[in-house]
C-alpha cells in the first residue's frame, strides 16, 4: 500500500473525534492498517522518529492506531479504549508526526489499562506501564482518536522547543533515542 500524507497541525480534521469501527475484519480496515504501517515506516526511516500513528492523522476518522516499537512486532489496535489509569502521573517528552518540528513536555499516567480489538475482531486487554514507554505512547495515540493533540497537554509552555534543540539537549535520554540496530543497518547499507 502507498505511503500517505500525514495531516499537519492546523488541519481541522485532527480535532475530530473518530468513529467506532463496526467490522475490524473488513478489507478496508486491513488496507488502512497497511497504509498506516507503510507511512509510519517511511517516517521512521526518513526522520528517525515514529513509534505509532493514528488513522485520523491520515484523514481517516476511524478508531484505529498502529504501533511499531523497536524490536517488537507491528501492532494494530482497533477501537482502543483506556479502561483504567494509575493515580501516579509522569512528565515525558512528546512529539507528533503531525508537527515534528515541535517537542514539548506533557503529563501522562504512569500506567494504563487498554481494551482493544485485533483485525479479526477479537477483544484483548493490556496493562501498560513505562516499560518501552508503552503507556505514554498509547495515551498519545488514543488522544488522536478523540481529537486531542500533545500540544493540549503541555505542562509548561517553557518546555516547548524545536526538533533541533530537542535532539541537541534531550533526545539521548528520551523514548526517541536512536535505535542502535537501525543505525547499524543503515551504516551497513551505505
Amino acid at each position: 500500500m502507498p505511503v500517505r500524507s500525514i495531516l499537519q497541525l492546523g488541519d481541522p480534521r485532527l480535532r475530530e473525534v473518530a468513529r467506532q469501527v463496526e467490522d475490524p475484519s473488513a478489507p478496508e480496515v486491513a488496507a488502512l492498517v497497511s497504509d498506516l504501517a507503510d507511512t509510519l515506516a517511511h517516517w521512521r526511516s526518513t526522520t528517525g522518529y515514529g513509534r505509532g500513528i493514528a488513522a485520523p492523522q491520515l484523514g481517516a476518522p476511524q478508531r484505529i492506531i498502529f504501533l511499531k516499537l523497536p524490536g517488537s512486532q507491528p501492532w494494530p489496535l482497533v477501537n482502543p479504549e483506556i479502561t483504567g489509569r494509575s493515580a501516579e502521573q509522569i512528565v515525558v517528552w512528546d512529539a507528533c508526526l503531525s508537527f515534528l518540528s515541535i517537542f514539548m513536555q506533557v503529563e501522562r499516567y504512569r500506567e494504563i489499562s487498554v481494551r482493544y480489538q485485533d483485525l479479526a475482531g477479537q477483544h484483548h486487554h493490556i496493562d501498560a506501564g513505562d516499560g518501552n514507554n508503552l503507556a505514554e505512547l498509547l495515551q498519545h495515540e488514543i488522544d488522536h482518536l478523540d481529537g486531542i493533540l500533545a500540544l493540549d497537554r503541555i505542562i509548561d509552555i517553557k518546555s516547548v522547543c524545536t526538533r533541533e534543540e530537542f535532539e541537541k539537549r534531550y533526545r539521548a535520554g528520551s523514548p526517541y533515542a536512536p535505535d542502535p540496530t537501525v543505525l547499524t543497518v543503515k551504516n551497513q547499507e551505505v
